[in-house]
């Protein structure tokens, strides 16, 4: 009701013309109020007709009306806006606010807290304080609904000093007490040094908040270039299997749907990491502005209250920085479709349409080299079996060993077709390898797949993942144990299949590609202890 009441008063008081409360208000002859400059401005503009008119009830008047200030109507407009400031000053507690504990009915917002008196005030309760000399060692300090937090349980004395050697607040005669001899010092005090830590709590969160920012913008040039790049083979896959109508049809869009396929992971992958950086970024700024408003308090009992849970640091990705890759997307595939184009009779003929017999037929006695053993793998079985043991005794020194990885290579070098199965425990990789990669060293010159000296597929237990020249790719396809392997070398053809228990093989991935060298087969294990790999016997 008051509020309709003042804003039928504000119409009242409002000048018509520019529906304001009136300014220097004045009447003019038919009895009609106006700011004195807005019918001044109004009358300016009817100058050249002569004739002068109300905007209200177009009375009409031949000689311009002589404007005088209406002091009666001033005095009730000036005491409107009075009553609109005092409306405007009341503020009411909100759920979530602190409110006065002196106000009755409905409650105004409380602006300070006695430490002394243990209550909120609103700015009209809270006057005694700052006139009456009775209140003048009081305490204020602003409003809070935890002021029982800053009063001694056991003495109802004020905290005002803090316990180092317990880490608690505590009142003065708490240290006289049972803190006799502890050291101590104010609160205000340690909070200065509290202080420090924050602004160094914050200066971190909001350094991690600049680098996941950062990183977020990587991830998104890193979609958009595998998405580029997709499309691009994508095109390029069509044009070229168009050429060759008869024999690729098919093939096109096999290959078609493999792309988009890897295509989706990556991008999946990708968004899902910018996903929980933008959650951990969200996370850090929440956290940056909880510190910035306890920076700002001026309660020390509630600063030192609060500080401990929100110093903690928040949990992160551990993700590396993302980089956006150098070289495009796809481009094994875009190589294999081009080269298919001169040698698709025979990879069709020669590979993909080969039975298991077939591959038999090629089938290679392969064993392990003792030479090239790391010191956490153990050989058995005429040296076809190798087992994880991180408690193995170390072996000699050999120039030909891996000494920074779990790695070893097969005793003899593969150049023409040739065929071996393994059996894999999981967390195993199977690879091929030139004889010429480093034992030691960097870590990417000598780890299979990292460098363009091998070839490795990583069998983990939910996907595989094949890897060449640090360049990762995701393979989806039936999980088996068993990991069939295909070289022609001559042609550059290397084939990873999966065997299931029935012998059913399954194509994971294949490499067309110009090999330099002679290959030697490899493993690459990441433990645990017990975990095996193995040559199967082929009949």
């Amino acid at each position: 009701m008051a509020q309709q009441r003042n804003q039928a008063d504000d119409r009242k008081f409002s000048c018509s013309i520019c529906l304001d409360l009136l300014e220097d208000p004045v009447t003019i002859p038919c009895g009609h109020n106006y700011c004195m400059s807005c019918i001044k401005t109004h009358w300016d503009g009817e100058d050249q007709r002569g004739i002068y008119s109300c905007p209200q009830c177009r009375q009409s008047f031949y000689l311009r009306p002589l404007l005088v200030k209406n002091t009666l109507l001033t005095e009730l407009v000036e005491d409107q806006k009075k009553t609109l400031i005092q409306a405007a000053d009341l503020c009411y507690a909100e759920p979530g606010d602190v409110a006065c504990d002196v106000c009755t009915g409905r409650k105004l917002k409380a602006l300070k807290s006695c430490l002394v008196c243990q209550v909120s005030y609103c700015e009209q309760h809270l006057q005694p304080h700052y006139e009456s000399p009775a209140f003048k060692n009081h305490k204020l300090v602003e409003s809070s609904n935890s002021l029982q937090d800053a009063i001694c349980s056991r003495h109802h004395e004020v905290l005002k000093i803090f316990c180092r050697t317990d880490q608690q607040l505590i009142c003065y005669l708490c240290a006289m007490d049972e803190h006799k001899g502890h050291d101590t010092m104010s609160a205000a005090a340690e909070r200065t040094e509290k202080q420090k830590e924050l602004n160094e709590s914050r200066q971190k969160v909001q350094q991690k908040i600049q680098h996941r920012e950062e990183d977020v913008k990587v991830l998104q040039q890193e979609v958009e270039a595998i998405n580029r790049s997709a499309d691009k083979a994508v095109e390029h896959s069509e044009k070229t299997f168009t050429e060759l109508i008869h024999l690729i049809q098919k093939r096109s869009s096999d290959v078609k749907q493999q792309i988009r396929i890897q295509q989706k992971t990556l991008v999946s992958q990708t968004e899902d990491l910018q996903k929980k950086l933008d959650q951990e970024i969200a996370e850090l700024k929440r956290k940056d502005t909880k510190l910035y408003f306890l920076s700002r308090t001026e309660d020390h009992t509630q600063f030192l209250h609060s500080f401990t849970s929100l110093s903690k640091p928040i949990s992160s990705t551990d993700a590396p920085r993302p980089k956006v890759s150098n070289l495009p997307y796809f481009q094994d595939v875009m190589a294999a479709v081009t080269a298919a184009k001169d040698k698709m009779q025979h990879i069709l003929t020669e590979d993909w349409l080969l039975t298991r017999a077939d591959f038999l037929e090629y089938s290679l006695q392969i064993t392990l080299d003792p030479n090239t053993t790391n010191n956490l793998l153990v050989l058995s079985d005429g040296n076809k079996k190798i087992t994880f043991n991180s408690q193995n005794t170390p072996y000699p020194h050999h120039p030909e060993r891996f000494t920074g990885v779990s790695q070893v290579l097969s005793k003899d070098g593969l150049t023409g077709c040739g065929y071996w199965e393994v059996e894999m425990s999981r967390d195993a990789s199977v690879a091929v390898a030139y004889k010429s990669i480093p034992r030691s060293g960097n870590y990417n010159s000598h780890v299979f797949g990292y460098n363009e000296k091998s070839w490795v597929l990583d069998w983990y237990s939910s996907s595989y993942i094949f890897r060449h020249d640090n360049r990762p790719l995701i393979i989806s396809g039936p999980k088996s144990s068993r990991i069939g392997v295909y070289l022609d070398h001559s042609a550059g053809i290397l084939s990873f299949y999966s065997v299931s228990e029935t012998k059913t093989m399954t194509l994971l991935h294949r490499v067309q590609t110009k090999f330099t060298e002679p290959l030697y087969a490899g493993f690459f294990f990441s433990g645990p202890d017990g975990e095996t790999v193995e040559f199967c016997g082929l009949k």
